[in-house]
């Protein structure tokens, strides 16, 4: 029996924000824009509601430099707008959220250099509760949380956006690798991975050898 057609891929075309930091679903990315491509790019996403792709870099530079190319990975997350700001001429601030996990089809780069891309969006993470043995990793994740707060930081300077889902694998998978000082490249490998238990299995393995677990 001929195995069923797969059925078509949603994909839509998309601005692209390389960086040099990787943003995961939930995490919280604040910006200042002075550059006149992610200024266009920004003002038309305020203006119609929309949102951009970020993306990793792997080589060049988050400004652009005449003479050299800017390459980035091929799975990134969207970037929604929370708020907005103009201090000055030439120069916005942003607060965003990441959102959906996306895939990068086809990338092209406009004139005026900003890079666009074809993607599709990939399945958001199923809730998994922590088990017991990767239970340390929330328990580890709270305790710095609360020490955060007891600074008496307003809410939007505290890097960690609530709610707080401190029994659910995937998120407190992508608040460590947020914050851990790795490559990009694992960074990376942990924002593809659709199994949110895996990922945190990985996340625990990181922290113990960085010494951030008791």
């Amino acid at each position: 029996m001929p195995a069923a057609p797969r059925p078509p891929i949603s994909t839509q075309t998309i601005p692209l924000f390389p960086l040099a930091s990787t943003l995961f679903p939930d995490g919280r990315l604040p910006l200042q824009i002075f550059e006149v491509r992610y200024l266009d790019m920004i003002g038309k996403c305020v203006a119609e509601g929309s949102s951009f792709g970020v993306v990793a870099l792997t080589e060049g530079s988050e400004v652009r430099r005449p003479g050299h190319m800017e390459r980035f990975v091929g799975v990134g997350t969207i970037a929604s707008i929370n708020e907005w700001s103009t201090p000055s001429a030439g120069l916005m601030r942003i607060a965003c959220s990441g959102a959906a996990r996306f895939r990068i089809l086809q990338a092209e780069q406009q004139k005026h250099g900003l890079w666009t891309a074809e993607v599709e969006m990939m399945e958001a993470d199923h809730a998994v509760a922590i088990p017991e043995e990767l239970m340390n990793t929330s328990q580890a994740l709270e305790h710095l949380l609360q020490s955060v707060m007891r600074q008496g930081l307003p809410e939007s300077e505290i890097p960690i956006a609530p709610p707080f889902k401190l029994n659910d694998c995937g998120w407190v998978a992508n608040r460590w690798a947020e914050m851990m000082p790795v490559p990009v490249e694992i960074k990376q490998a942990l924002l593809a991975l659709n199994n949110p238990l895996v990922r945190l299995e990985l996340v625990q393995d990181a922290l113990d050898e960085l010494g951030w677990l008791k």
